[in-house]
């Protein structure tokens, strides 16, 4: 049997990290539990009422973020407030679809516009990989906002 994830990113500020992921994978924010969302409402501005009125101290509602695949298919990413910096290469990282199936200098083409678009959202362009056929496709290393590493496939 097979298990549903979460992926979760140690963050100094998860509300603006969740936003910079769910602008870059088109996710969405899930809105409280037992609130029902009209269809223009804005889920953090939500989350601002829901947590004052069980009691959540001001200082406390920008601890924890999430975004979920408003498709149900991609795994749910949940970003937890830590105090410590990140000090080295990630471990594990995601690795951003947004050319499958294409190759070579339109793969690239296609990488580099997504690229753009992500560091105008506030990712940081770390390096460029080349193809290297007939086992490497080409790839962009980048960073989000909070430094932890993803790459652009």
């Amino acid at each position: 049997m097979s298990r549903h994830i979460q992926v979760t990113f140690d963050a100094h500020d998860p509300r603006a990290l969740s936003h910079f992921w769910r602008e870059a994978l088109g996710y969405v924010h899930p809105g409280p539990p037992g609130v029902d969302l009209p269809e223009d409402a804005d889920p953090l501005a939500a989350w601002d009422d829901f947590l004052a009125r069980i009691g959540v101290a001001e200082e406390q509602r920008n601890t924890r973020s999430a975004i979920e695949d408003p498709d149900g298919r991609g795994p749910r990413l949940f970003f937890q407030q830590v105090p410590e910096d990140k000090v080295a290469k990630n471990r594990v990282h995601l690795d951003v679809r947004v050319a499958p199936g294409l190759r070579g200098e339109e793969r690239m083409a296609a990488l580099e516009v997504e690229c753009d678009r992500l560091a105008a959202l506030g990712a940081t362009r770390v390096r460029r990989y080349e193809p290297d056929p007939p086992m490497g496709a080409g790839f962009i290393v980048m960073a989000d906002p909070e430094g932890n590493e993803f790459c652009l496939d």
